[in-house]
């Protein structure tokens, strides 16, 4: 099926930043003197379809997608980065990034591995790809250019809010085409199709396939999604999560805590979201996926620091507890295991005590510094440290409340060690 929606054309110019539509234009400029055709695909023509505020610009070309992207980037001044197995570019410039890939087809040696491709037209590239939402294309060159391209019913499903597979056995040749499929759902609020469903069921065991980086990236995404929460409710619904690792939960406390995972700073998002999953897993169970998983040094700590933080919730809710002893326990864990803490503990003190550790008490330091405490006659060496850590809690407890009180409480403290001596 195709059709020309002539608006296609406008709704895109207007969905994207000034930097971006200039540099499409020259890209399209580029392809026309060439000869060679100029598509828009996949993500971003569903999301055009559905009326989303911004388009991720992937771009597919029937021809040389490096050579056509090197001249781009030099008639924009721009970076281009290309990768010759798979005939794919990337044009990066101030503002602006297009991603461009010859039009291609795949073929999978075997469930799992990496596809083989070879050139081929606009209608194999499509028939590749992973749901029919994503299987659609956009004419940008040419006397035809705005006709909307929809072989596979990709415009339908989007009316009935579907998410559909192309073929039976799609998630077999990739199986993170599962996680993807209850991300789509999810960030979309779609339904699968009831074979789709059925298929995805029968292949949960083809994510033995995957390798741990690639389940990685693919929870990664998931972690940046708006709506992870529901995304997570689906996966652990379909049974994806235990299918990767046994380990992987999601509980009612874990997923509301993942509710508010934007709460996080996205350069932490990842890291707390892995730890919230495998937050009700035993030490020897999450350690079995971090291995599985290959996960980052950064995420295996948050992890790790978070289970810590679980075994010491009790004392961390003790009416009685100071906040210098408070951040004696919250200091060693990691600010994203911290930060997972206080999104899922289950004692509201404890959970109080956490945010106050990364809002304030993270950042507070004594008013004396090294050089001071030289100064007041303190020796050089380790006890300035322990002097230090003597202000810092006394700070934290509320024992001083300015540089002179920090003054008088060194003092104090040497004429009583003074006292000892000479005792």
């Amino acid at each position: 099926m195709a059709r020309t929606t002539e608006r296609l054309l406008d709704l895109l110019q207007d969905r994207l930043p000034q930097a971006t539509r200039n540099a499409l234009r020259i890209v399209v400029a580029l392809a026309e003197e060439r000869g060679v055709e100029l598509y828009l695909v996949g993500g971003g023509v569903r999301d055009l379809l559905l009326g989303g505020a911004q388009v991720d610009l992937d771009l597919v070309v029937e021809g040389d997608a490096i050579a056509l992207a090197t001249a781009a980037a030099e008639a924009l001044q721009a970076r281009v980065v290309s990768h010759p197995r798979f005939g794919t570019a990337a044009v990066r410039g101030e503002g602006f990034r297009l991603d461009l890939a010859q039009a291609r087809t795949e073929r999978y040696q075997r469930p799992g591995a990496l596809p083989s491709v070879r050139p081929a037209r606009l209608d194999e590239d499509l028939a590749r790809r992973d749901f029919a939402i994503n299987a659609m294309a956009l004419r940008l060159t040419g006397q035809r250019s705005g006709e909307l391209i929809d072989r596979y019913g990709g415009g339908e499903e989007l009316r009935r809010r579907h998410v559909r597979v192309l073929h039976d056995e799609s998630f077999r040749d990739d199986a993170t085409r599962i996680l993807r499929a209850v991300r789509y759902a999810g960030r979309l609020g779609f339904r699968l199709t009831p074979a789709t469903e059925a298929l995805l069921k029968r292949d949960l065991s083809y994510l033995e396939t995957i390798s741990g980086t690639r389940l990685r990236h693919e929870l990664e995404a998931i972690a940046g999604e708006a709506r992870a929460a529901s995304i997570v409710r689906l996966a652990s619904g379909y049974g994806v999560l235990a299918a990767i690792h046994p380990a992987l939960r999601a509980g009612e406390r874990a997923t509301a805590a993942i509710e508010r995972l934007l709460e996080v700073a996205p350069s932490r998002r990842d890291a707390v979201f892995l730890a919230l999953l495998l937050a009700e897993a035993t030490r020897a169970q999450a350690e079995g996926a971090i291995d599985r998983l290959a996960l980052t040094g950064r995420q295996a700590e948050a992890v790790r620091g978070l289970l810590t933080l679980r075994g010491q919730e009790a004392t961390l809710a003790r009416e009685s507890l100071r906040p210098s002893q408070a951040v004696g326990l919250l200091a060693p864990a990691p600010v994203a295991a911290v930060e997972a803490f206080a999104l899922l503990a289950e004692r509201p003190l404890a959970a109080e005590r956490a945010r106050r550790y990364l809002e304030q008490w993270r950042f507070v330091r004594p008013r004396l510094n090294g050089r001071d405490l030289e100064a007041l006659g303190v020796p050089h060496g380790p006890k300035i440290g322990a002097a230090l850590a003597s202000l810092l809690e006394a700070r934290l407890d509320g024992r001083t409340k300015n540089r002179e009180e920090e003054i008088a409480l060194v003092v104090r403290k040497k004429k009583r060690l003074a006292g000892v001596r000479r005792g």
